[in-house]
């Protein structure tokens, strides 16, 4: 399947100032993450950012970058805009791949998309959890699927609650349980990403702080690719950059 990438980029951070530029063995980070995307197959890379220095950054590099409006409130709206100026068919399949993951796996990239057709305009990721810790940290977002593998339902709290297991014992997960953990990576059609920011915004997503719930509140389906393998974490923070750096050093 043919898919576009765009990667939203913006300067400001709170916990890592100027993130997208941070370097990564002798390139900034978000030409890393272009640099992986390119390993995907993808038909075209777009870094969509609102701050010259990026876009300066990505040309430097020979990497595409779209300068797109300083106030949206999500990337979904930023990536949005960009495929609007480019002109993408409605039929075209967009990946939104946050810039702070210079070491996701580009056949994830793929495979995502790969889960978009004509009734299900919206796909994302998942793994399963091995962890009680994970399975009960309001930080580790967990879905659930129907029998075709679409998600029912997104959350913090621990889903699904097995009831008996738990009762006996929630120090460890029960025999068979196996959770599934969200990974934040997305798929659209263009059709449907450029409705999206139209969207009325959903009480749910505003009790869970979770924007794909906007999504299923509305009743469009979402398709959820399920990965053996928890994918490399992204970065958020000092330590997690120091990590990344030795990746690209060593």
């Amino acid at each position: 399947m043919s898919f576009v990438v765009i990667i939203p980029a913006r300067l400001a951070s709170t916990r890592l100032p100027n993130k997208p530029l941070a370097d990564l063995g002798g390139k900034p980070m978000v030409v890393r993450v272009a640099e992986r995307a390119q390993l995907s197959g993808a038909a075209r890379i777009i870094v969509a950012t609102d701050h010259a220095d990026i876009a300066a950054a990505c040309a430097a590099h020979g990497v595409e970058a779209c300068m797109t409006r300083a106030d949206h409130p999500s990337g979904t709206d930023r990536i949005a805009e960009v495929a609007h100026t480019l002109g993408l068919a409605p039929d075209a399949v967009v990946v939104n791949l946050q810039g702070d993951e210079p070491l996701i796996d580009p056949a994830l990239l793929a495979a995502c998309a790969a889960r978009i057709s004509a009734g299900v305009p919206m796909a994302t990721c998942a793994h399963p959890l091995l962890s009680v810790d994970d399975a009960f940290n309001p930080n580790v977002v967990k879905v659930v699927l129907d029998k075709l593998g679409r998600a029912l339902y997104f959350s913090r709290a621990t889903i699904p609650w097995h009831r008996d297991g738990f009762a006996a014992d929630r120090g460890q997960l029960p025999a068979g349980y196996v959770p599934l953990r969200h990974i934040g990576l997305y798929a659209y059609s263009n059709a449907f990403l450029q409705r999206y920011p139209q969207l009325e915004a959903s009480p749910l997503e505003s009790i869970e702080a979770l924007e794909q719930l906007r999504v299923l509140w509305h009743g469009v389906p979402i398709a959820v690719h399920v990965t053996a393998e928890a994918p490399h974490a992204g970065v958020d923070t000092p330590a997690d950059l120091e990590r990344v750096r030795l990746f690209y050093t060593s």
